[in-house]
């Protein structure tokens, strides 16, 4: 398989392409008022009336090609692995996310420098005689849990760090890190009867009661929950009995090489509080994500703090000899670590600026593709409809990876389109959450799963390879719930 960087670049390259086949249109926008546990909730939202295509002087359909090159704020095709890497703030993708991953990357690298992790590792594992297998379930349904209470995601990349040589010294390999924290987040994501990011936006905007209809949501979240333990579990068996049949065997080799001699190091004070100041500070980022809605610049100061005091307790204690100097040496090396998954969130949100632009107000190839696909669905049967709904919103998340971008675009369409075709606008709702949160697993746009297959050190190509039989059974079992959801009239 080529590297992730240049299927990145040949996706590119397709994205400029299409802007030489597809006129450019607009949106009109307009706010939206919704209740959130009595409080009420404004957000900005296209009209889906308003869609009309840019014309020029003479009245002529107005193409935004991509060139070679190009300055000032527009986008070219050469340019655009910079312009994605500069583009957003710090709340967001791709800046926000970038310098997210260099400072826990940075604070994580003090934590290994004081050897806690490892030794912390060993011992586990010569602890639990054989029974490893059961970190697997326990993980995996509490990040599903995270992502469905919470919309975790992003910070699946800082667990990993840590998950990732503990699954390789078990037995098994990075995929199976992988698998157990991101896609568990996204499993949760996509049925969540309660995340704020997706399905309260979602609702929201489609004018459905916020929070309703979560007796199936529950169902459903159980129900993939246990479909992605059951799978990652006999992935992870069969990797304990044959390691060499790993996509990711040859970058294990990374983590297998860390390995030292348990019986050198005893396990004393100084690494116990480094080990609490860990567990703490894991503790404290989800209490404020879940009471003080903390986001990406809150939880990379707390990331960053933990760093700090786990350092100065590795030279007080002189943990593998520490010093102050080999506290700096640490963090850059750390964060030097996370420069190729980095490179890897810019690159992929460079593609979306080749065909989309910051407001729907403005003219793009990526308003003109949502049009066309709504006017496609008006004309089904209901059935069908609910279906290629979920189906259009799988494929949109590869152009609109954030899920609550994603509801702004496309639920003031598809709600009102889908009363044209007699789908329940509960269904419409519950397409767009599995369509935006399961394709998360594999698209290359999405900066939180090319930043934990980039800190697993997976590669994208090799990630396809593996993850392409749970999507095709993900998508299976999506479609029959979307159109047993709309036989059966879920409301």
């Amino acid at each position: 398989m080529p590297d992730t960087l240049i299927i990145i670049f040949f996706i590119g390259i397709f994205a400029a392409a299409m802007t030489y086949l597809i006129p450019v249109g607009t949106f009109q926008s307009k706010e939206v008022h919704y209740l959130v546990e009595g409080v009420e909730k404004t957000r900005k939202v296209v009209d889906p009336a308003s869609f009309t295509y840019a014309t020029d002087a003479e009245g002529q359909p107005l193409y935004k090609q991509v060139s070679l090159f190009a300055s000032g704020d527009d986008v070219g095709l050469l340019n655009f692995p910079f312009e994605g890497l500069a583009s957003g703030s710090k709340f967001g993708s791709a800046i926000g996310i970038i310098m997210f991953m260099l400072v826990i990357g940075g604070a994580f690298g003090i934590v290994m420098r004081t050897g806690t992790i490892d030794n912390g590792i060993l011992r586990l594992i010569d602890k639990t005689h054989g029974n490893e297998i059961l970190f697997v379930p326990a993980m995996f349904f509490l990040f599903s849990l995270g992502g469905a209470v919470f919309g975790m995601g992003e910070e699946a990349i800082a667990f990993a760090i840590i998950i990732a040589p503990l699954m390789v010294r078990l037995g098994y390999d990075s995929i199976t890190t992988v698998m157990v924290t991101y896609v568990a987040t996204q499993v949760g994501f996509a049925t969540s009867w309660m995340n704020p990011f997706s399905v309260v936006i979602a609702q929201g905007i489609a004018d459905v009661p916020v929070l309703s209809g979560a007796g199936l949501r529950i169902a459903l979240w159980v129900g993939f929950t246990l479909f992605g333990i059951l799978f990652t579990i006999l992935y992870a068996q069969k990797i304990k009995k044959s390691p060499e049949k790993s996509y990711s065997y040859q970058s294990d080799m990374h983590f297998r090489s860390q390995s030292v001699d348990i019986g050198k190091t005893s396990f004393g004070l100084g690494y116990w509080l480094v080990l609490i100041t860990i567990v703490g500070v894991m503790v404290w980022v989800i209490w404020g994500v879940l009471v003080h809605s903390w986001y990406i610049p809150e939880i990379a100061g707390q990331f960053f703090t933990m760093g700090l005091i786990a350092g100065l307790i590795g030279v007080i204690f002189k943990l593998n000899d520490m010093t102050l100097n080999d506290m700096a040496d640490a963090f850059k090396e750390g964060a030097t670590v996370m420069i190729t998954p980095a490179l890897l969130v810019g690159f992929a949100k460079g593609i979306m600026l080749l065909i989309s632009s910051a407001d729907s107000t403005e003219p793009s190839v990526l308003n003109s593709i949502l049009n066309s696909a709504a006017g496609a669905i008006s004309s089904m049967h209901d059935i069908f409809a609910a279906w290629c709904m979920y189906l259009f919103q799988s494929v949109f998340n590869f152009f609109v990876p954030s899920g609550s971008a994603q509801a702004a675009l496309t639920m003031p369409l598809m709600a009102p389109l889908g009363d044209l075709v007699g789908v329940n606008r509960q269904v419409s709702v519950l397409a767009f959450q599995l369509g935006d949160g399961f394709t998360n697993v594999v698209i290359p746009t999405s900066a939180s799963l090319m930043g934990t297959l980039g800190v697993c050190r997976v590669d994208w190509g090799n990630w396809i390879r593996f993850s392409w039989r749970f999507m095709l059974l993900l998508f299976i079992f999506s479609s029959i719930v979307v159109i047993g959801a709309q036989m059966l009239g879920y409301g």
